[in-house]
């Protein structure tokens, strides 16, 4: 008698453990799914996040590009000769923004120039697509230092200085030009986002690579 009394007692015993093992492991499919659920939702989160914020620098980028440019000069695109020339041209502007130019281009793959490069040679940097910085005695050194690190990370663009030009910082593409007070001001970044390559290029993404260094060698791509 008192052997299946022992007996009914174990039996009882490991039902109870059974079943309490039964409920740990019910406890932690409910943990792990919330967890999961949890985890997952965040990524979506996170995810639509990020997918938010680069549709809103997207649309930063486009409204720029769209926006008109304040103290911006444009010259007329038709009447900006193309021919390639060896010869030294008077420009009606400094720095110049379009016209006849020389068949090499001057390099401008984020290429910065402490030296002046040739107006004819830059020139055909513009028409590729390329931003000209460029700058005078007069800017300061801080804001060259900043000018310098935007060029080199972008390619089309090149920089280098101009003695006579009237303002201490200006930026040209091909018919376009505009005069900043510094790396600091919202119009040079306006003006890379919208002429980088932009709709104003004679040639877009014609090369800009190939052409003339700081010394005035190279030009493995003569007349294109």
């Amino acid at each position: 008698m008192a052997n299946r009394s022992t007996t009914a007692d174990r039996r009882a015993r490991i039902e109870e453990m059974r079943r309490a093992e039964q409920a740990r492991e019910r406890r932690n499919r409910i943990l792990t799914v919330g967890i999961s659920a949890v985890v997952v939702l965040g990524l979506v989160g996170f995810g639509g996040w990020v997918i938010n914020k680069e549709n809103t620098k997207q649309e930063q980028q486009e409204a720029a590009a769209k926006a008109p440019i304040e103290g911006e000069k444009s010259w007329d695109a038709k009447k900006l000769t193309r021919n390639h020339v060896k010869t030294p041209v008077t420009y009606e502007m400094t720095p110049p923004v379009g016209g006849d130019h020389h068949p090499i281009w001057q390099n401008c793959n984020g290429d910065v120039y402490d030296k002046p490069v040739s107006d004819t040679n830059a020139v055909h940097s513009l028409e590729h697509g390329a931003v000209w910085v460029t700058y005078s005695k007069k800017a300061a050194a801080g804001d060259l230092d900043k000018l310098k690190a935007k060029v080199k990370k972008t390619p089309y663009s090149l920089m280098s200085p101009v003695d006579n030009q009237s303002g201490a910082i200006m930026l040209s593409a091909w018919g376009k030009q505009v005069t900043v007070d510094g790396a600091d001001d919202p119009r040079v970044d306006a003006f890379f986002t919208k002429y980088v390559n932009g709709p104003q290029t004679p040639e877009p993404g014609a090369a800009c690579t190939g052409g003339v260094d700081a010394a005035g060698l190279g030009g493995a791509g003569m007349g294109q």
